[in-house]
């Protein structure tokens, strides 16, 4: 508000070094600050002079102008897209080739925050040809500009196949592959986003990423003290369990089933949401590898998801887990119901508090279309909903015909007498169901 913009531009071209750098960090502190902040320093014409004395100045001033530049673009894909206009890109790759090692980390960070927006951007950072330079800042010996770079990688790779595939072609994946066992947590971190921001994208890259021999060594990670390599490496192993039957399988058969049922059980919060949806995805490709998960014992895990946690998104994933393990035949069904999960799920979907999403995913529906197991829907008939009733009373109708001591049960624990309270619409599938059944019995019992 008193005009100091004005007055540190001028100091950006003093004749003193030190003046020169202490105005440059003093511009990229304002600009760090907010928006409006950053948006003066782009209008106040100052970017074009920092760029050009960023080739001919000692390290300090880059560092202190790669810092300006960084705090510029973070704020909004305009403002990134103003710094590259000015023609920031070229020196700033020039800056990753200085010998200087804080000049390469700067360097490396601002051109993360451009590419970090959208997809354009992030393509023009690649074309400016900086993608080879930090993929060899990874391999630099410094832990502060590895972890940088990494984080650069991650940001370029996760806007499309194309720029991941550009990440990969400059032979980023070993490099990243080596440090998943560093003992430096917040470089584990950035390694598992950025392998997992190239796996996600295609099977092909899930493959290259399997290629580099992350399993089982990955799966260490999910015991880190840090939680957010925990959850980065659940991303990480989520993102290539997604694709295909055969990588789920892999994973599967190196221990990955078990390792995030075990991660899930030892965390809390959001940390559990990569590990929760990553069990549902192994568990939708097929009944054998929905068995996998059963067997590691995935269900009464997932169950605890759905009764300690609190926000609606993470019960939301534990109910679609739950209903991708139990969709595909009568056991695998029976393995969901017997957690005695189903009343828990169904209270969540009639609950008029939870949130849509939640309420489409609670639907036992995918449960209760393969479920024969009696004991566990004979609760849910006191409180279903007509239209979860009509899937309830429809297993019902198929077993009951065939097995005598379920007949002889569904009388003595009071479902018969309950059934006939049902209000069915004459003709309706659910009358259907309610007539075959009572068709089992004779009528002075129905009576």
């Amino acid at each position: 508000n008193s005009g100091v913009m004005s007055l540190l531009r001028p100091l950006l071209l003093d004749v003193v070094p030190t003046i020169q750098q202490t105005a440059a960090l003093a511009l990229g502190r304002l600009a760090n600050y907010n928006d409006d902040l950053a948006e003066a320093v782009v209008k106040g014409d100052i970017l074009p002079q920092l760029v050009c004395s960023l080739s001919e100045q000692n390290r300090f001033y880059k560092k202190a102008a790669a810092f300006v530049l960084r705090a510029v673009g973070k704020h909004s894909p305009q403002l990134a897209q103003a710094i590259v206009q000015c023609g920031a890109l070229e020196m700033l790759v020039i800056c990753l080739e200085d010998f200087d090692p804080g000049v390469k980390e700067a360097a490396s960070w601002a051109l993360g925050y451009i590419a970090r927006h959208n997809s354009e951007l992030s393509q023009a950072v690649v074309d400016a040809g900086a993608v080879p330079l930090v993929v060899l800042c990874i391999q630099e010996p410094e832990i502060a500009l590895k972890r940088i770079a990494a984080s650069t990688l991650s940001d370029i790779s996760k806007h499309s196949q194309e720029l991941a595939q550009t990440v990969v072609d400059a032979g980023a994946i070993a490099h990243l592959a080596q440090m998943i066992l560093n003992p430096d947590a917040k470089l584990k971190r950035q390694v598992l986003s950025a392998l997992s921001q190239i796996a996600k994208h295609s099977v092909d890259l899930a493959e290259l990423v399997v290629e580099a021999e992350i399993f089982p060594v990955v799966f260490t990670c999910l015991k880190d003290s840090d939680e957010y390599v925990k959850k980065n490496g659940a991303t990480l192993i989520r993102e290539i369990a997604k694709h295909t039957p055969e990588l789920s399988q892999l994973i599967v058969n190196t221990g990955g089933v078990a390792a995030v049922i075990d991660c899930i059980g030892s965390c809390r919060g959001t940390v559990r949401l990569p590990g929760i949806m990553m069990l549902g995805y192994v568990a939708a490709h097929s009944e054998n590898l929905s068995m996998a998960v059963i067997v590691s014992k995935g269900v009464p895990a997932l169950c605890a998801c759905l009764v300690e946690e609190h926000e609606d998104h993470i019960k939301a994933a534990a109910a679609w887990a739950l209903g991708q393990i139990g969709r595909h035949t009568p056991e695998h069904a029976r393995a969901v119901a017997e957690a005695n999960v189903l009343p828990t799920l169904l209270a969540m979907y009639t609950d008029i508090r939870s949130s849509e999403d939640l309420q489409i995913k609670a639907t036992l529906k995918n449960i209760l279309q393969k479920c024969t197991y009696l004991p566990a829907l004979e609760p849910l008939l006191h409180d279903a909903p007509p239209n979860i009733m009509k899937h309830i009373v429809g297993q019902f109708s198929k077993v009951l015909p065939h097995d005598s001591k379920a007949r002889r049960l569904f009388v003595t624990t009071g479902g018969l007498k309950k059934l006939q309270e049902i209000q069915a619409e004459p003709g309706s599938l659910l009358q259907e169901y309610v007539n075959t059944i009572n068709n089992c019995y004779p009528e002075e019992i129905v009576r």
